[in-house]
Parts: structure tokens; sequence; C-alpha cells
């Protein structure tokens, strides 16, 4: 079913980036290099880790919201695993800025992840414009 893995894989990501979070509120204000993690807030490894930190929430959240509205939609939405299989690729952006900071790697899953989540955000905006009126809208 192509909404109901978007609002389990959303929940559970949100889960995780907000446990992230926890981990950034601890360098902030208890790691023994919190001052130099304070001082480098717009910068480095400090501004990607609260991009990432505020990227995955949101994709997550994007998630949840496309899912919920395939499954409501889905007898009359006809593409709608193909946007629920992009909405879940967005996921790699903030994954993918999680893998610059911590292990060097190229931004490549987060031109990736961008791309596929700006695609099925834009999709269903133009799917959603097309439907039909019925009784019920």
């Amino acid at each position: 079913m192509g909404g109901k893995k978007n609002i389990a894989i959303g929940f559970l990501t949100m889960g995780i980036f907000m446990l992230y979070g926890f981990l950034l509120i601890y360098l902030r204000d208890f790691a023994p290099n919190k001052i130099e993690w304070v001082n480098s807030y717009s910068i480095g490894k400090h501004f990607e880790s609260r991009l990432a930190h505020v990227h995955g929430n949101l994709f997550a959240v994007l998630n949840i919201i496309i899912g919920f509205l395939l499954i409501q939609f889905s007898n009359r939405l006809n593409q709608s695993n193909k946007i629920s299989w992009l909405a879940l690729g967005g996921l790699l952006m903030p994954l993918g800025i999680l893998s610059e900071v911590y292990f060097g790697l190229p931004p490549i899953l987060v031109l990736i992840g961008a791309i596929s989540m700006t695609t099925s955000v834009i999709w269903l905006g133009i799917v959603f414009f097309s439907l039909k009126s019925t009784e019920k809208d």
C-alpha cells in the first residue's frame, strides 16, 4: 500500500532525528568541548548537524502527510506508489548530510534526496490540482 510505509517510516525517522536532537543538546550543554561547539554555531559540523536534524524531522513529517493523503485518496490516484517511493527517497537528504559530517562522504545522497522529495511534493501537488471534485470534496 502506497502510503502506509510513508507513515510508518516517517514516524520512525522522526523518532530517530528527535533522539539525534538530544545528542546536539548534549554537545551544546554538557560535552567537554561545549564552548568550541557553541562557537562554531554557524559553520562546519555544528551547522551541518543542525541541518540534518531539521531536514530529517521535516522530511519525516512530509512522509507522514504524504502517506496519509495517499491512503485517503488511494482510489483516485494513479501514481501513488511512485510518489510514495520518491517521498521515502527524500530521506536520503538528511542521511546524506550526516554521512558528510561523520564519514566525509560526498554530498550525492543530499542531492538525490532533495530532488526526490521535491519531485514527490510537486508531483502530488499537480495530481491533487488536477483531481476532479466529488460530492465529498
